[in-house]
C-alpha cells in the first residue's frame, strides 16, 4: 500500500534528511518528500498497519526537524 501525506518542512536539505529517517522506520518499504508540493509518500510493508508506523514516522522526522506536522 501507498499513501500520501501533506508534510510541513522547512528546506530541502531537511525534507532530505526526513525522507530518509522515515525510510528506516519499521514498515516502511519507501519513503519520498517532494519539497515543493509538501508531500510525503510512504510505501508500506504489506503486513504493516498504517497508525503505529505513521507515529513512528512522525517520531523519525521530528528528530530532524522538531516542529515537522504529518497529517494522517
Amino acid at each position: 500500500m501507498t499513501k500520501t501525506y501533506a508534510i510541513e518542512v522547512d528546506c530541502a536539505n531537511c525534507a532530505r534528511k526526513m525522507e530518509e529517517a522515515a525510510g528506516k522506520v519499521p514498515g516502511v518499504t519507501a519513503a519520498s518528500i517532494n519539497f515543493m508540493t509538501q508531500k510525503l509518500r510512504v510505501e508500506f510493508d504489506p503486513q504493516a498497519e498504517e497508525r503505529p508506523v505513521m507515529t513512528a514516522v512522525r517520531k523519525a522526522c521530528r528528530r530532524v526537524e522538531p516542529d515537522c506536522e504529518i497529517d494522517f
